[in-house]
């Protein structure tokens, strides 16, 4: 079994904030069961949670077991951590389906073959929460963690004292309770010792810790990573339209590596590191090499490979790619033929459509252009363009001679793609 020293992974590729003392020995001793919680309030996992989910890829490569911990019951509740209000809350046949789908998805980075020592688990803390009185919460967890060690951590400390704060309710307050009961949980019947997160967790992971101790007199440890932003100052893993998602059904395969080829250099050189099991050495070569040569964005090529093979696949991968080249000027009309519409609607987003009747065609490529729809002003400046070599459909020149377009031309039998220039796009649909 590879057994890489975990500590050392994460130091490199920048993914350590704050680690307990002792964490590195005992990772170095022994085989070791740790946990990362994962919020279920979505029926896919974000590129936010990627974070977490790397943390546990790199640690089962190094020779340990990690615990996906879907947070079913602290999902009713909501993390007061980095957060000004309160959140909606979900019933519980929501977060079943949401944990059933973000299970799938954990496949992709995670080996949950129990057959072997190190196989992942995945578990949801509302198994072991639901019929766990009040009363007997109050006098088995409450009493060990006095409320003045509460108060003291950040994420309750600033939402009481925050300006614009409506302040806590008494269910969100406890938070920190439940999430050390749950690192309590796994350590009693998985021999969990460690709990990783973001920095926004280091306040309830510690609580977790203190309450084993007081509990068990056991000794387990806390190591968190930073919160990942970008070298603007933005919110990471965030686009105008929301969350990039793991989901292809909320975000395209296409839209997806069109993220990442999109950081900047700053970022694509931390990303690299985070996001994908390249080595330090391919990593560092691949660093020299774009910088040698920004303009050809060769980092953010590599960084956007490696994520979008490892969340949706090589051959996803290679239509998204075929999709890019057809956008930006280099694609042939038989790649932009074959692309399946949603990938081709996705490519395209926001570009003016106009619609037209199937039972129209055929029709003339000036008067489809000029009079069926309103993509030119005027017959006179269609055919102009046309002379000029300045006017495509469907990737290819139209000629000066005419050209008469039928069903035969229609993408997935119902779009038309026009190009005025290098960057000007308009679709035409046909019903």
């Amino acid at each position: 079994m590879k057994k890489n020293n975990f500590v050392e992974e994460l130091t490199w590729r920048g993914m350590i904030h704050d680690i307990m003392p002792g964490t590195e020995e005992l990772l170095n001793r022994e085989m070791t069961t740790a946990y990362v919680g994962i919020d279920p309030t979505a029926d896919s996992l974000h590129i936010g949670h990627l974070v977490g989910v790397m943390m546990l890829r790199h640690f089962q490569n190094c020779g340990h077991r990690p615990i996906a911990l879907v947070g079913g019951a602290t999902g009713m509740i909501g993390d007061p951590s980095m957060k000004s209000s309160e959140r909606n809350l979900l019933d519980e046949e929501t977060l079943r389906h949401n944990q059933e789908c973000i299970g799938k998805q954990l496949t992709k980075f995670l080996d949950f073959d129990q057959a072997k020592p190190n196989g992942a688990l995945m578990l949801n803390n509302y198994d072991w929460t639901k019929d766990y009185t009040f009363l007997n919460f109050a006098r088995d967890i409450g009493k060990h963690i006095t409320v003045n060690y509460m108060m003291s951590k950040d994420s309750v400390r600033k939402r009481l004292s925050g300006e614009e704060s409506e302040g806590m309710s008494f269910t969100e307050f406890t938070y920190q309770l439940l999430q050390g009961y749950d690192y309590l949980h796994l350590y009693r019947h998985y021999g969990c010792k460690l709990q990783m997160g973001g920095s926004d967790q280091w306040g309830n992971i510690t609580t977790g810790s203190e309450l084993i101790r007081r509990k068990e007199g056991g000794e387990s440890f806390a190591l968190t990573c930073p919160l990942i932003t970008k070298s603007d100052g933005g919110k990471f893993g965030k686009t105008e339209s929301g969350n990039v998602w793991l989901d292809p059904k909320r975000t395209t395969p296409y839209a997806f590596y069109q993220f990442w080829m999109n950081v900047s250099d700053d970022d694509a050189e931390k990303y690299i590191k985070i996001f994908t099991l390249l080595s330090r050495d391919t990593i560092e070569k691949h660093i020299a090499e774009h910088r040698n040569e920004p303009h050809k964005r060769l980092l953010q090529s590599v960084l956007a490979g490696c994520v979008t093979v490892m969340v949706h696949g090589e051959e996803e991968y290679n239509k998204a790619v075929a999709a890019s080249r057809v956008l930006f000027g280099n694609g042939t009309r038989e790649q932009l033929m074959s692309m399946d519409e949603e990938t081709f609607l996705s490519v395209f987003e926001g570009v003016p459509q106009f619609d037209i009747s199937l039972s129209d065609l055929p029709l003339d490529a000036v008067e489809l252009l000029a009079v069926n729809t309103s993509v030119m002003p005027s017959k006179g400046e269609c055919r102009k363009l046309i002379q000029g070599g300045g006017l495509s459909l469907n990737k290819e020149k139209v000629p000066a001679g005419g050209l008469a377009v039928d069903e035969r031309f229609l993408i997935r039998g119902k779009y038309l793609l026009v190009q005025k220039g290098k960057k000007n796009y308009f679709i035409i649909k046909a019903t």
